[in-house]
């Protein structure tokens, strides 16, 4: 664990120790034990009231559980994707988690053969291809991959995609994804996906392939998603055909 903290003065000191914190917490193990809070306190440099709030408020975010008279431990914070059409932004904020986005690439492009046959496009006509790595409180958890028609999204690229994109799609474009085809697969992370997700090199992922469309049944988008398989884990309620 690191030394004294070099503070931000614009930002609460126990909302960077707790950023701090969660940094710690992605490297251990459920169930590990966090030091005690004297000792993280004498680390971080602060009062014991600071660090406090810090654990707080990732006990009410569910990184740690308090047990009196026992200490802090890590608990499992794997995020079960059920099969209801949500966004990542939505999925976090469910879980208590602040979602962002890093914006890797956005660009117009012909669509192509596989795009125009997916979409209902010519190979001619043109797409926003836009590539993000989407994290909750800061830490990576997927990388994804998205393309969406450019007549239907004019002057995407000038919108704030470190955003929610389902939200700038329904307000700024009066689209609201209603279903999806979705497959999903089991893989591993090359090198560049590892450097990005912040994992070792051949780390269990998910791909998630998905064409979502609106109301219409219009193809709106497409979507790969490569979840990391140590957060993620997919849940199903299945029935027995009567």
């Amino acid at each position: 664990m690191s030394a004294v903290l070099e503070f931000d003065s614009d930002t609460a000191k126990h909302e960077q120790v707790r950023t701090r914190l969660i940094e710690v917490i992605a490297t251990m193990n459920t169930g590990d034990q966090l030091p005690s809070e004297r000792e993280l306190a004498a680390q971080f440099g602060v009062s014991r009231m600071t660090l406090r709030q810090a654990i707080s408020s990732l006990a009410r975010a569910g990184y740690v559980s308090r047990l009196q008279g026992a200490g802090t431990f890590v608990i499992d914070r794997t995020i079960s994707k059920n099969t209801e059409l949500t966004g990542f932004t939505e999925d976090m904020a469910a879980r208590g988690f602040n979602a962002s986005s890093r914006l890797l690439k956005v660009e117009r492009v012909a669509a192509g053969a596989f795009l125009g046959h997916e979409l209902i496009l010519s190979p001619e006509e043109m797409v926003f291809h836009i590539e993000r790595v989407r994290m909750a409180d800061g830490i990576p958890m997927c990388l994804e991959t998205i393309d969406l028609p450019a007549d239907l999204t004019p002057d995407l690229d000038q919108q704030p995609l470190e955003k929610s994109l389902y939200a700038i799609l329904a307000t700024t474009y009066g689209i609201e994804l209603f279903e999806a085809d979705q497959i999903i697969t089991p893989t591993v992370v090359n090198q560049e996906q590892a450097r990005l997700l912040q994992v070792p090199i051949h780390s269990p992922a998910l791909i998630v392939k998905r064409i979502g469309f609106d109301r219409k049944r219009r193809p709106i988008e497409h979507a790969i998603s490569i979840y990391r398989g140590d957060r993620y884990d997919i849940r199903l309620v299945i029935k027995r055909r009567e």
